[in-house]
């Protein structure tokens, strides 16, 4: 051996020494959780603790309840090296955006949020659009829904606004009076509504629809300068496609997996779907300007003040060889992130972040993030070891096989060299219980309601009204008067159609359940015993 040689070999043992988290992330301070001041409270996005902490609490050795019906595919994310026109090291050093045609792999997953895994992809419901980008850095999760907004904007709201979506505890049958009870008494979900129940509450399919990660992040750059940004997917060549009640209806009673395969079939064809990744960026802060908060979710930034920057482009050009093993073994966390992206003060962002990948280590193991599908496709090295389903130890070349844990002088692991300046926000506030200062929970459904087309507004009245005339009087006048307040017009016509309105000529069958139980028993064909 030259000695030439032995420094570069001596070069790359050391790297592969460097602890990382199980998504390749190098670990560049393992001995301090984030705190607000060094002695206050820990935060709760303190994703590699809780990475460390809940694998080692599950050391000694189901569905999902939300997205369970879904489909996917790998692809490749190539990017331009901007956003917009400027450099896009200017707001981030993730290494992934730098270079222009720089290529990235992916894998998406595409799903309906509330039905179950076997219900038809008609019904009306969000769509998750969930991307995994595997870096040289690890693995960053951009998770997220085909709507660019959400029904609530504290996390602490999620397991009731779920219960209420999901079926009856006793019948175990979904009820509109059960939703619109939660809803009624959640104003902030006003404009969420308003999208949900006209056409973009049921996209035609998967391809021809937006994607959003929804909560508002950071990008950070070399400097540790940080700044706000949203993530959105603008579907390219084909184009963004709606469906009518009347519409999907009809489809869902010859084929309730349409969806599915609209994507596998196209991908089989050649046909490869292709999404721009934009970004809308705005400056780290409270911004008093704005009528709304920037960090709830319940509201959309503004594209004449806050413009969609193109940093990349994304197709999809391979479809899974196994579905289980890939597509329902994927497991998404929106608290995975690489160097130069990081969290913002979201409420329902930091509540997710705990909460998605806790799910993951109940549902697939501690230990899914060493399957294939999840796998950083990088260096990875921890002191984490045991749990169920475990098959190799993330042990480096070199690393004392003796020694898991850090620090060490015995051959362990070493923490990362820092690739740029933290980024460190500062606080000063009292720990408090208490909602946003500028809620505004009717001003832009009323926006979004505006600048629909007219047989939007009509598609979104009438399944209103389908569905509110299954509900209490009292849920119908708290629903009224929200979107009175949000549209004069608006509030007047859902009214109307109440006044006027049958339960039983509901024609979403998600709507009026009874009608369906009378219709078999009319219409069943009667036939002796054999």
């Amino acid at each position: 051996m030259t000695d030439e040689k032995k420094p570069q070999q001596n070069k790359e043992q050391e790297e592969n020494m460097t602890l990382t988290t199980r998504q390749g992330h190098p670990v560049h301070d393992n001995q301090n959780v984030r705190t607000v001041g060094s002695r206050g409270p820990t935060t709760l996005e303190n994703y590699q603790f809780l990475e460390k902490i809940t694998h080692f609490d599950r050391e000694r050795v189901p569905e999902r309840v939300v997205h369970a019906r879904g489909a996917g595919a790998h692809g490749v994310f190539t990017a331009y090296g901007k956003a917009g026109d400027e450099p896009v090291s200017k707001y981030t050093r993730a290494k992934l955006f730098q270079e222009e045609g720089k290529e990235t792999p992916v894998f998406v997953r595409f799903s309906s949020v509330i039905h179950g895994g076997h219900s038809p992809e008609t019904l009306r419901d969000p769509r998750g659009f969930a991307t995994k980008f595997y870096t040289e850095d690890g693995n960053w999760d951009l998770v997220g829904n085909n709507l660019k907004i959400f029904f609530i904007r504290d996390a602490i709201k999620f397991p009731d606004m779920v219960h209420a979506f999901k079926p009856d505890p006793i019948t175990n049958v979904q009820s509109m009076e059960r939703f619109f009870d939660f809803v009624s008494l959640s104003p902030e979900a006003t404009h969420m509504i308003t999208f949900l129940f006209s056409p973009w509450g049921i996209p035609a399919n998967y391809r021809q629809m937006q994607g959003s990660g929804v909560n508002t992040y950071k990008w950070v750059n070399a400097e540790g300068e940080a700044v706000l940004v949203k993530y959105h997917w603008e579907p390219l060549k084909q184009g963004i496609k709606n469906l009518t009640q009347k519409e999907a209806n009809e489809i869902q009673s010859t084929n309730f997996n349409h969806a599915t395969l609209d994507l596998y079939e196209a991908i089989e064809r050649g046909d490869y779907p292709e999404w721009e990744l934009c970004v809308q960026i705005m400056e780290d802060g409270e911004h008093p300007e704005l009528d709304f908060d920037p960090l709830d979710d319940t509201k959309l930034w503004p594209p004449d003040q806050f413009p969609f920057l193109p940093v990349g482009k994304m197709t999809l050009n391979r479809n899974p060889e196994d579905y289980f093993t890939e597509v329902e073994q994927a497991a998404f966390g929106t608290g995975v992130l690489v160097d130069g992206l990081d969290f913002s003060d979201d409420k329902m962002l930091q509540g997710r972040t705990f909460s998605y990948s806790d799910t993951q280590r109940h549902r697939v193991g501690a230990n899914y993030l060493q399957l294939p599908i999840n796998a950083a496709k990088t260096h990875v090295a921890t002191n984490q070891t045991g749990g169920q389903m475990q098959y190799k130890v993330d042990r480096a070349p070199g690393q004392n096989p003796h020694v898991n844990y850090e620090p060490s002088s015995l051959g362990g692991l070493k923490e990362a060299p820092k690739s740029g300046k933290d980024h460190e926000p500062e606080y000063n506030a009292k720990l408090v219980r208490a909602p946003i200062d500028r809620p505004n929970n009717f001003g832009q459904a009323g926006e979004t309601y505006r600048s629909f087309e007219d047989w939007e507004r009509d598609e979104l009245i009438a399944n209103l009204v389908d569905a509110l005339s299954q509900c209490k009087s009292d849920i119908q006048e708290r629903m009224i008067d929200y979107f009175t307040q949000a549209d004069a017009d608006y509030g007047r016509r859902v009214a109307e159609g109440l006044a006027s309105a049958k339960p039983e000529d509901a024609v979403s069958g998600q709507a009026n359940p009874h009608k369906a139980v009378e219709q078999s028993e009319e219409k069943g064909k009667e036939a002796g015993p054999y």
